[in-house]
């Protein structure tokens, strides 16, 4: 009786408090475990939607690493890897120094109001066998404009200290953690169920930079299989917070009465980049025709010659990082092929194209069409009316005025625009260091890789280009050799790859040949042969239909490929091992940037399933991505879940810096690199390239064809 008076009372907290003061203007606070929270309990705070939070923690015997970002205006999802070292007491049967991993959901169910606490639901650490697993409702009260109130009830490992039966009837028994159950399963049988505990905390910011934290953890840490073996004495727990900066917090705490926990928090909003809306050169302004010029018909191509409009279009366009590939000019109409090798945004790149044309074309040309190049196949075809330009420039609401104006289409045949001569070198090269980190290996373990990439292109024709990589690996940390090429009857095709290029000398990562074509009306194709990735080589295609104004495409693959010798070089005798790959995929947009996938097929081991993929793309171009594959293989041949599953992440380099470019940075946050639901990983598929200058795409970032 008394631990349920002690859970109303706390949980009561932020109604009792009521005041009018409801719109939080105090700073999300980030726990331990890199989520809005107290120290080591949750909040029912959320971020703004689309803000990536990074955090890393540390006391003794615990680091934590978490990735947490806002989904939507309520829901949010956290990644973590955990190194856990706090298991003194050898009876526990746990190893020291695991790696474990975690996924976390929080869903916020209202909105704070003047008298009305936020109410928030999570899970934390949902797939077994979740050490730290928890579910648990929270409530948290803003009172003025400095504290915070939050009291909730916890379940799991937040239902350890002082708890009570579970309020939900029939929910009374939860299965015992077993350190052998299966990895990565969803642990869906575990949640909200035995004993619950309660919880609670305040947070007050004294200024804009500094803040006090202090809790009551439900968390106990009995010293039992499963658990961590910390001295937990005491369930207060104290902190402060410091932010420098916004977008910064850095805190010290107290824990269990006798530890010491230090964090970092780092976040950003991918709608509200630092460099704002860019700090690239302004764009030339349109060149408006008098009444009289609209009125022409015809020019006189013995003074402008199509010669002489197509040497000054590349040169106007080479000021603005683009390549003409393409013009053709009647007397009323100008179409020009061009690839953007400078803007982010494919409608950037296609206003400063517009602009320029205002300079060049002859006065009787009425109509443009702009088609963006990709990978030597246009792409798709935008026209606009020449005097909607002239008229809109300058005008509130133009660009959605334009938008609504413009006619969007194929682009066709790669024959059907006259191909323009480029002054771009057919060969390039460069030399870089590149940073390659494995989370889960076959063992568990953490494979580092970091040197240089010495990077080569020639280009037989836009279309048909040679490529490749050579690297050389200066720090490099993994287990021993392989012994053994099968395990369970499945191939090694992924659980082997920290071991390819270990002989400390130069190795070939890629060498192929790509050709891109345009088959027919939507149709796109792509052919690639030789050594693919630095485990396969072989042949690789693909065909894709994806109309220009459709949110919906469909493609597939089919590769036949051998694994290449781990010296990496051209060898493919060592495993004496091929296969037949491929998968038939559905693309599609469901618009405010949320692109889906779909595959199904063959993976590298042989294995048949399927691939579920979402990614949110903000107008900023960051980008977060979510995947899991299920494939035929038992858990016992698979390992880790019997499925794999991901999260990534992209963040375009302007968004730091402001910089017009095509750069990005990415990594994904996936599970152990099993065998099972293995994909080849090859340069070019078709719809990361296709899609951008297609409708959806472009209806996103229409706002800067002006800029």
């Amino acid at each position: 009786m008394k631990q349920k008076a002690a859970f109303f009372a706390i949980s009561a907290l932020p109604l009792a408090f009521g005041t009018t003061t409801y719109a939080q203007d105090i700073p999300i606070n980030y726990s331990l475990f890199g989520t809005p929270g107290l120290l080591e309990m949750p909040s029912a705070h959320t971020a703004p939607e689309g803000t990536l939070a990074t955090s890393l923690s540390y006391q003794e015997g615990l680091i934590r690493a978490t990735a947490t970002f806002q989904l939507t205006n309520r829901l949010s999802a956290s990644a973590r890897y955990s190194i856990v070292d706090v298991y003194d007491d050898p009876t526990t049967n746990i190893l020291s120094d695991e790696f474990e991993r975690s996924f976390d959901f929080h869903y916020r169910l209202n909105n704070e109001g003047a008298f009305l606490p936020a109410f928030a639901v999570g899970v934390r650490d949902m797939f077994t066998p979740g050490r730290f697993g928890s579910e648990y409702v929270v409530a948290t009260k803003s009172i003025g404009d400095n504290l915070t109130v939050t009291g909730g009830i916890g379940w799991g490992a937040m239902g350890t200290r002082d708890g009570f039966s579970n309020p939900f009837s029939g929910l009374d028994e939860r299965p015992v953690f077993d350190d052998a159950d299966s990895d990565g399963q969803l642990a869906s049988d575990y949640w909200f169920r035995g004993d619950a505990a309660a919880f609670g905390g305040l947070t007050y910011q004294f200024n804009e930079r500094w803040g006090a934290v202090a809790e009551y953890s439900s968390i106990a840490y009995p010293e039992a299989s499963g658990s961590p073996a910390l001295d937990g004495t005491s369930p207060y727990n104290f902190g402060v917070t410091y932010r420098p900066r916004p977008g910064v917090q850095l805190s010290l705490a107290s824990l269990y009465g006798s530890e010491v926990a230090l964090s970092g928090t780092f976040t950003l909003n991918a709608n509200n980049r630092p460099a704002m809306s860019g700090i690239d050169a302004a764009p030339a302004p349109i060149k408006a025709r008098s009444a009289a010029e609209r009125n022409e018909q015809t020019w006189d191509r013995t003074t402008a010659p199509e010669a002489g409009l197509r040497a000054a279009l590349t040169a106007l366009l080479e000021i603005e990082g683009l390549t003409l590939t393409g013009l053709e000019v009647t007397d009323t109409t100008a179409r020009v092929r061009y690839t953007n090798g400078r803007y982010r945004s494919d409608a950037q790149a296609m206003g400063r194209v517009a602009r320029m044309m205002t300079q060049v074309m002859p006065n009787s040309v009425q109509t443009f069409t702009v088609e963006p190049q990709k990978r030597g196949i246009p792409v798709s075809a935008v026209t606009f009316a020449r005097s909607d330009l002239e008229d809109l420039e300058n005008r509130p609401g133009a660009a959605a005025a334009l938008y609504q104006r413009a006619e969007f289409a194929d682009a066709g045949r790669v024959d059907s625009v006259p191909a323009a001569q480029t002054d771009d070198p057919r060969f390039s090269w460069g030399l870089g260091p590149y940073l390659t980190i494995n989370p889960f290996g076959s063992n568990g373990s953490v494979a580092l890789d970091t040197g240089l990439s010495l990077r080569g292109r020639y280009e037989f024709s836009p279309r048909l280009v040679a490529s490749g990589a050579i690297v050389q690996s200066i720090v490099k940390a993994d287990a021993d050799d392989p012994t053994e090429a099968t395990s369970n009857g499945i191939h090694k095709v992924r659980t082997n790859g920290s071991f390819y290029g270990d002989d400390g000398v130069p190795v070939l990562q890629n060498l192929t040949l790509s050709y891109f074509g345009r088959p027919g009306n939507n149709l796109y194709s792509r052919a690639t042969v030789g050594y693919l990735e630095r485990m396969y080589g072989g042949i690789s295609t693909e065909l894709l239909w994806k109309p220009v104004d459709s949110p919906f495409g469909l493609g597939g693959e089919l590769n036949y490929i051998a694994q290449r010798n781990t010296d990496m070089a051209f060898g493919f005798d060592e495993f004496e091992y091929d296969v037949v790959t491929g998968h038939l995929s559905a693309y599609y947009d469901l618009g405010n940037g949320i692109h889906t996938q779909l595959d199904v097929g063959r993976y590298l081991a042989g294995d048949w399933g399927a691939t579920v993929s979402i990614d949110r793309e903000y107008d900023n171009g960051v980008r977060i991505g979510a995947y899991f594959t299920q494939t035929e293989i038992s858990y016992d041949d698979f390992g880790d879940g019997s499925y794999n599953k991901g999260v990534r992440i992209s963040i375009p380099q302007d968004f730091f810096t402001g910089q017009p470019t095509r750069r990005s940075y990415g990594t994904t946050i996936r599970t152990r690199s099993g065998d099972g639901g293995a994909q080849l990983e090859v340069d070019g598929r078709l719809y990361g390239i296709v899609r951008d200058a297609h409708t959806s795409d472009l209806k996103d970032t229409w706002g800067r064809f002006w800029r």
